[in-house]
């Protein structure tokens, strides 16, 4: 499994975390849980690198 890290916030006037893989244009989210925003990243990433065939995408959130 090929692994990303996001760079995420919290914006204080949306209560939503807003996150985004650098460096892979295109792959950025929000959700209101930071769960839902993990799973909401790896469904864009997979989208992204359909055409390379990775089934299998994780994103850490630290």
């Amino acid at each position: 499994m090929k692994t990303f890290t996001a760079i995420i916030e919290k914006d204080s006037d949306t209560n939503l975390y807003v996150g985004y893989i650098p460096g892979f244009p295109g792959a950025h989210s929000q959700a209101e849980t930071l769960d839902e925003l993990q799973e909401n990243l790896r469904e864009v990433i997979e989208m992204l690198l359909e055409d390379d065939d990775l089934v299998n995408v994780g994103v850490s959130v630290s």
